[in-house]
């Protein structure tokens, strides 16, 4: 079954209020705490966008990311990158590697929230053309 947002992220509090604030949203999230369960759960899950933090157990956010962009079959899969304030040289490598957007931690939630509407409405319109 797809699910709309794939959450990869562990610290557990951080997951909770991701998977709270989506949900309430209306969309249906899958969660996993290490980039390599990140992978297995695109393939499985089949999400219409990952939230994905840079630092990641087991395989890092980036390493997630490039992963994504390599693979055909994931290739135009939307990536919301989860970024520590003040780590300016983590934002220019996701953008590098090809995420979608930037969400900086501490975040609000409306931020996280605006980005996953945003992120999917594009993705929708680029299904369309």
């Amino acid at each position: 079954m797809a699910v709309d947002v794939l959450i990869a992220e562990d610290e557990p509090a951080i997951m909770e209020s991701l998977d709270f604030i989506l949900r309430r949203a209306g969309y249906s999230i899958h969660t996993v705490g290490d980039g390599d369960a990140a992978l297995q759960a695109i393939r499985q899950q089949d999400p219409r966008l990952v939230v994905l933090d840079v630092m990641l157990p087991r395989r890092s956010g980036f390493e997630v990311l490039k992963a994504i962009r390599a693979d055909r079959q994931t290739r135009a899969l939307p990536v919301l990158m989860l970024t520590a304030k003040g780590q300016a040289q983590d934002r220019r490598t996701a953008e590098e590697l090809g995420a979608n957007a930037f969400v900086t931690k501490p975040y609000a939630n409306a931020d996280v929230v605006e980005a996953v509407r945003r992120i999917l409405a594009s993705a929708e319109v680029g299904r369309v053309s």
